[in-house]
């Protein structure tokens, strides 16, 4: 099998420091199927059972790993050697896994240094203190994935060894990018920034590691050119500041394209934060980052954009790739997922039962691209699913909140995990409890608390509606009684004790029309027989909602095709099934 090229572009975008190292790439690898590798400390460099290679940050499961083995391997074991690059006095290093599913203990040196539970979230470690004086350092993992697990956030990940249905290939270990940087002894730990477009207004939060007092130089440009820089101090190890640009730069506000973030018109501003020693005013930690000025909000029933009125045209985006199944081969692939959306007229995606890497949403953010963060659901409900979905929700918001891409958090879907939220109290209190956690930690955007149907409170009232028929779904959208009353998919649009209160309607899963061009036998929810028939069915169930006054916007089924589901504008592998122009005809985007 030809070796694959490790991935090795700088995993974090926007929180970006000159120390990198990738660590992807070939690793030592061996299944524990009898789980007798903490018994026997196969953590210690003596251990030489590792009997197989593994590409990193590719799952064994699929090509690109160099294994291929879709059998079940729940328990499986990674060693690597490496040199660290060292090149700062007293410097901190810091070992990053972007996501290891879904359990993962971390040693180096033999030395144990972290347990993490969740497979969708990232993993730092500070491993200064645990390295011996040698050069080459050893760094071991012990991934743990009960493929029968329902009780954990496993998304579309399928619990039998072949895909099936709306269910795919499982995924194991690590499969996000493997790095190490090096941090002076305090550091910028993160930061938090919350535009107010309509204030013209940035709100920044800092927190510094391993010191209480500093002061951090904030530098704010747009193309190159500075429009503020100022000294923050740092107390206690954080502080809170706010900027009113309009007073600090000659911009000219009254031209938005000039300033405002959308799809049609991407305008980031760069932001670095350099920490100054305060003993010797020395520059120690720098870090360089972006935001925008965007604004989503909803009024009177409207979904609004910066202050207008917006029609989310969107792609369902599961995420997957033939050869990486969950982990995209390549930054190339990435970017021509968003790419080829926009081509066909579609200014946003749902991300679907994924956490996506962050290199997609620094292209969203680029290129401009709407993203409603959705994270995997569990398939149980119980006092433990409850505690595991709770923290990785935290979890990802605190990756992913500085980016203006995303739009909208859907923390439950369908109701997976929470299948009887119709009537039974505590899985409708488990929707609100996320809804409302959600919004304590983030004010700017919309929360949908069970997309699809059988809503608690939630900001936006989404429905799936596969039907394929044009004349049912014009009726059936023409009226807002009509749309409250109806079940599509045979479920009730809201829990019990819970009604419409003039909430923006749109449907978030329709379409999902089958058109195999590649060979792929599969399924879809109606089917086309050429290209023709295609485009038709295609304007039968996309028209109806472009023409309701009732529906905001539409998440249509799907981007691609996913192994057994060929129901994708493209295929597998990325081929366009139809001219996209005559696509983005249909959407009406001019």
């Amino acid at each position: 099998m030809k070796k694959s090229i490790p991935r090795s572009e700088y995993p974090r975008p926007d929180f970006v420091r000159d120390s990198f190292q990738s660590l992807n790439g070939e690793w030592e690898f061996v299944f524990d199927d009898d789980d007798r590798g903490l018994s026997e400390k196969w953590y210690n460099s003596s251990f030489d059972g590792y009997d197989k290679k593994i590409i990193v940050p590719y799952t064994y499961l699929c090509e690109l790993s160099g294994i291929n083995d879709q059998d079940f391997h729940d328990i499986v074991w990674y060693r690597k050697r490496a040199v660290f690059e060292r090149k700062l006095k007293d410097g901190r290093l810091m070992l990053h896994f972007g996501a290891i599913d879904h359990e993962a203990d971390i040693w180096i040196d033999s030395y144990h240094v972290c347990h993490h539970e969740g497979g969708n979230t990232p993993i730092e470690i500070d491993i200064t203190d645990v390295i011996s004086g040698s050069e080459e350092h050893e760094i071991t993992v012990r991934a743990f994935d009960d493929s029968f697990d329902f009780e954990m956030t496993r998304g579309k990940q399928f619990w039998e060894r072949k895909s099936s249905g709306i269910f795919y290939t499982r995924t194991v270990g690590i499969w996000q990018s493997v790095w190490i940087e090096e941090v002076p002894p305090v550091y910028i730990r993160e930061t938090k920034i919350t535009p107010d477009l309509d204030e013209r207004m940035i709100e920044i939060e800092l927190n510094i590691a391993r010191g209480k007092k500093a002061k951090v130089a904030v530098n704010i440009s747009l193309k190159g050119e500075l429009l503020l820089a100022d000294e923050i101090e740092i107390i206690n190890g954080k502080a809170k500041v706010k900027y009113w640009l309009d007073s600090a730069i000659t911009l000219d506000w009254h031209h938005q394209e000039s300033w405002i973030w959308c799809p049609e018109n991407p305008v980031l501003f760069d932001i670095e934060y350099t920490l100054i020693n305060q003993d010797d005013e020395s520059l120690t930690d720098k870090v360089n980052s972006y935001f925008a000025f965007r604004k989503i909000s909803i009024h009177k029933g409207k979904i609004l954009l910066n202050n207008r009125p917006y029609t989310m045209k969107m792609l369902l985006d599961q995420g997957y790739f033939r050869k990486g199944l969950l982990t995209a081969p390549t930054d190339d692939d990435i970017r021509n997922d968003i790419e080829s959306a926009k081509r066909m007229g579609f200014n946003g995606v749902r991300k679907h039962q994924k956490v996506e890497d962050p290199r997609f949403l620094y292209w969203a953010d680029r290129l401009g691209l709407l993203v409603w963060g959705e994270g995997p659901s569990s398939y149980e409900y119980s006092r433990l699913a409850v505690e595991r979905h709770t923290k990785e929700w935290l979890e990802i918001l605190k990756r992913d909140y500085n980016h203006p891409c995303i739009v909208a958090w859907v923390p439950l879907n369908e109701s997976w995990g929470v299948h009887e939220i119709l009537d039974r109290e505590d899985e409708q209190a488990h929707s609100l409890g996320l809804y409302y956690l959600i919004k304590s930690i983030d004010r700017t955007r919309p929360v949908i608390s069970n997309d699809g149907w059988t809503h608690t409170k939630s900001d936006i009232i989404t429905i799936h509606d596969y039907s394929g028929n044009r004349q049912e779904l014009e009726n059936r959208y023409s009226e807002i009684g009509k749309i409250i009353k109806e079940f599509p998919g045979g479920h009730a649009l809201f829990a019990k004790g819970y009604e419409y209160h003039g909430e923006p309607i749109m449907v978030t899963e329709f379409g999902g029309i089958s058109f195999c061009k590649d060979g792929t036998e599969g399924w879809g929810y109606t089917s086309a027989e050429n290209e023709d028939d295609f485009l038709n069915r295609f304007r039968d169930v996309v028209e109806p909602l472009l023409d309701s006054e009732n529906v905001q916007g539409y998440v249509y089924t799907q981007l691609t095709d996913v192994e057994q589901e060929i129901n994708g504008l493209m295929t597998y592998d990325r081929d366009f099934k139809v001219n996209p122009d005559k696509i983005k005809e249909i959407n009406r985007t001019f």
